[in-house]
């Protein structure tokens, strides 16, 4: 099943509308949650971000690619936009440092993010969602 059309023009707008996406991962030292502005919708199948901080969460993605990407907007629960303002979807990182699939990830981000400090040499992380639910449990897709 796909991601709805509403779901998919928030996770792109996530950070001008002030809702960012979380991203958490683990590693030897523990879990980290990252904020990622460049969250996008890359199909009905993936969700994907620009790695350019190089931080933490890609330390993490070394080890363990298993990721959970939260979207929290109550204000959307509350003007019934969506059900529950609070969506997660459990997947598989993927790193693509170049090639078609980098690209493609790069020509999906928001200019701000096409030209942010760092872009330049920044990952592109393909997420494969493998769950996605809302914060009651139900299927969001």
């Amino acid at each position: 099943m796909a991601l709805s059309d509403t779901i998919k023009k928030l996770i792109t707008n996530a950070w001008d509308d002030g809702y960012p996406c979380l991203v958490a991962t683990a590693g030897k030292d523990g879990p980290n949650i990252s904020v990622k502005g460049s969250m996008v919708v890359y199909d009905d199948q993936h969700l994907a971000y620009w790695e350019r901080s190089k931080k933490k969460a890609l330390e993490n993605l070394a080890s363990d690619r298993r990721v959970m990407v939260m979207y929290s907007n109550f204000k959307a629960q509350h003007d019934k936009v969506l059900d529950s303002g609070f969506l997660r979807f459990w997947g598989t990182a993927e790193l693509h440092e170049s090639g078609p699939v980098h690209d493609a990830i790069f020509a999906k981000l928001k200019k701000r993010e096409q030209e942010h400090v760092g872009a330049d040499t920044g990952i592109g992380i393909l997420v494969k969602i493998n769950r996605a639910a809302d914060l009651r449990g139900n299927p969001i897709m």
